[in-house]
Formats: structure tokens, sequence, C-alpha cells
């Protein structure tokens, strides 16, 4: 088993002898400046400009999706695509207990209900083997499946690639279709990442990435909601447009809605940050390929990779340690008090304040997954230490 002085050691070796090294650090440069400044001078600095249909237009082509639709941030993002999917107020929707409260908090300003599962240990995403005993044991309706543990309609499944690992998502595709129920990816920490041939984030019907200050590529905050139907990106687009008939001078709603748009002045930084996402990405898998081969020495270490069959964008690599929380906690300590910034999994969950008194399945792995797991410095920049 390893000591909390061996992985010290083990990120110093990669990362350098910088005093303090963040966990995920934005990189900005003259050509995010020059953008900004562009959108600056053109005074349209809220959700209408040229730069807000040119980081939708961006990011739809680098994903393969037909449409991308700007966002203030995630969370808004992954409320609206529940909505877009059907998904109506005392439903229940299938979430990984193992993913950050925005997961879960997007169900509930839907007003439905979320109903956590397990993770997979190998790609630390959703189980589908826990979607499935959740799906078959539950009771056909008219309306749909309906949650044996809650009696409530199962509206949908949200996915999340952790750390941005592809999780098994054409499998569970093609598991949700079995039941006709909806799969919204929640791709947040994904942009880049490959599960075969195709981006997450567009398995399903309708999927988010997030462009927050922490991503692969920011835009300060913000999200996207990524989708092929058209009509559900008309809607999307209306929808979070706080429900605005077009027309010249007058302001007509046709009924409540978001003011949910990205500011041009985001998408500013974005479309600059979009220009060089695959100097990140490769930077990234270098950054990941340097760790791999340093903690291959570290007993009791092993570093996260990512799944077979995928291209991950390793958004934080993180190391699994043996000996449980205890051991995390002794890593966590060294490091930071090192210097080095690292973080563990998010708590779960099903043991949150807002959602402890709700129904769950029954989760090891992802116990023991947030006892175990580090997330270590990841910014693209500490590949050229």
């Amino acid at each position: 088993m390893s000591s909390a002085g061996e992985v010290v050691s083990a990120v110093r070796d990669v990362v350098g002898n910088e005093p303090f090294v963040g966990l995920h650090v934005p990189d900005i440069t003259a050509v995010e400046k020059q953008r900004v400044q562009e959108c600056l001078d053109s005074t349209f600095v809220s959700s209408v400009g040229a730069f807000v249909s040119e980081f939708e237009r961006g990011i739809a082509a680098f994903t393969g999706a037909a449409h991308g639709i700007a966002v203030s941030n995630g969370t808004s993002a992954l409320q609206v695509a529940l909505e877009l999917a059907g998904v109506r107020p005392g439903d229940d929707v299938i979430v990984p207990t193992l993913s950050f409260v925005a997961t879960a908090n997007a169900v509930s300003h839907v007003g439905a209900q979320p109903f956590f599962v397990d993770s997979d240990p190998e790609t630390l995403g959703m189980s589908v083997e826990a979607v499935a005993e959740v799906l078959r044991t539950a009771k056909p309706s008219a309306e749909g499946p309906l949650n044996a543990v809650t009696g409530r309609r199962i509206a949908a499944i949200v996915p999340m690639h952790t750390l941005g690992h592809p999780m098994r998502i054409a499998e569970l595709v093609a598991l949700a279709a079995e039941f006709d129920v909806p799969v919204v990816e929640d791709a947040a920490e994904s942009l880049g990442s490959r599960a075969g041939r195709t981006h997450t984030g567009t398995f399903g019907r309708v999927g988010i990435v997030s462009f927050n200050g922490n991503k692969i590529l920011t835009t300060g905050g913000g999200g996207m909601i990524l989708t092929d139907d058209d009509e559900l990106a008309r809607r999307a687009r209306h929808l979070t447009t706080t429900a605005k008939l077009p027309h010249r001078w007058e302001f007509e709603h046709d009924e409540v809605a978001y003011n949910y748009r990205m500011p041009n002045l985001n998408a500013a930084l974005g479309v600059a940050q979009l220009e060089r996402l695959p100097g990140f990405l490769e930077a990234k898998r270098r950054l990941a390929a340097r760790y791999r081969e340093r903690f291959a020495d570290v007993p009791g270490a092993d570093f996260l990779d990512e799944p077979a069959g995928t291209d991950s964008n390793f958004w934080l690599c993180a190391v699994r340690f043996d000996g449980g929380r205890s051991v995390r906690d002794d890593v966590l300590t060294a490091t930071n008090d090192d210097g080095l910034q690292c973080r563990p999994m998010w708590n779960l969950l099903h043991l949150q304040a807002p959602y402890r008194h709700l129904p769950h399945a029954a989760v090891p792995a992802a116990e023991e997954l947030h006892a175990s797991v580090v997330c270590i410095p990841s910014s693209p920049a500490l590949a050229a230490s």
C-alpha cells in the first residue's frame, strides 16, 4: 500500500514544483481576450449577438449534433432537456448517486424526483445492470413503466460521463429503448470524449454539455443542449428565450418559460476556446499518459484510465487507492498540505440533505468509489511541465 508521501512525490514528478497547483485551471490567452474585446466593441454583450450563433454552430459541428442551443449553465441545460424529453412533475428520473449535485437538482427543478442507482466500477458512470434491475421490476402502464419502489412513472434516465470517461452509453440507450424511456445524457464533463466514433451527449434524444470555469472548454459559465431533433431544438430555443414570439418590436410571450440564453460575451470566450480545444485534448492525453506511467510504480494506487473502446477527454485525472477512506483522506491531507489541489469524488447524492429522505437502489460500488478515489491536478497546461 502506498504512503501519502509517495503519492505527493508521484504527482510532483508529473506537474513540477510550483508552490500551488490547481485542480483544473482555465487556460486563457490573447486569443480569448481578442474575441471578448470584439464582443465588447460590438456592444452586444447580452443574449443577442453573433458569437452565440457561431459558438452554437461550432459545438454542434464538433460533437456531430444537428443542433446546439447555448444556455446560461449546465444545470439549466439539463433542466430544459428533461422538460423536452417529457419529464413531468411527480415523475421519477433514474440518476447515478455518484454525480455532482446539479444532476439531481435539475430533476427537482422540473418537479420530478431522482431515483438513485449504483455505478460501474470500470467506467465510473451509471451501472447499466442497476438500471436494468429498476426497469425490469417496474410495473407496465399506459403512461410508461412504474417504479416498483416508488410507484411513480419512470420518465427518463440521466447517465453522467464521470470525470470525462464515457459510460456504457450505447448499451444503456438500447436498454432504455426496450421500455420506451428517453435517455437524457449529462455530458457536462465530457466535451471531446467519444464512445466508439460517437461523441458523448449525442446518443440519446437530447444531451447537454457544460462550460463552467473548471471544464476543458470554458465560457466562464454556460452550457449547451444538444439534439438531432429539429422540433426539440426549436422548442429549446423558445423555452430558453422567455417564450418570446418573433416580432420587430412587440414583447409577446405565449407561455411561462426561462431567461436561460447564454450571453454573447460568454459565447465570445467560448468561440476562442473552441479554436484551441484540439490542443487542450492533446495536452490532456499527454498528461494522463505521464500520470499512468508514474503511478504504475506506486503500490496500492490504480490510475483510472479510459474504458475500452472509448476516447476520454480526461477532464479530471484520478487515482483509486487501496485501503479505503482512511488512506484516501491521508492522501488528500498530504497533497493539499503540499500545495497540490486534490479532491475526492462528490459526496453521494442519496446522502445529500435535500435527497436523503428519498428511496434509492443499493449502491455498493458508488460507496467504494467515493471512499477510494482522489482527483489530481489536471489542467492542460500541466502537460508542458
